[in-house]
């Protein structure tokens, strides 16, 4: 079984005096790696709503080609 290296849990905590840099870190570390997966998920949302917006845009624009080519046909 792994040693513990330090004596007890709190100067596990304590960090031989180190503490407010090592938690400092640790926590930047994990709030920035949270800021980055919350922000890559919220531009692929924006980018999925862009995109069926776009094609549902498509879509109406070659119905109506459709329409105004049979109108014209109709009247040949």
């Amino acid at each position: 079984m792994p040693e513990f290296y330090f004596e007890s849990l709190s100067a596990f905590w304590q960090m031989g005096g180190y503490a407010l840099f090592v938690w400092l870190s640790f926590g930047s570390t994990y709030g920035l790696l949270f800021g980055l997966w919350w922000y890559s998920q919220r531009s692929q949302n924006r980018i999925l709503q862009d995109l069926a917006k776009k094609q549902s845009r498509e879509q109406r624009v070659r119905a109506q080609q459709q329409q105004e080519e049979e109108a014209n046909e109709s009247k040949t």
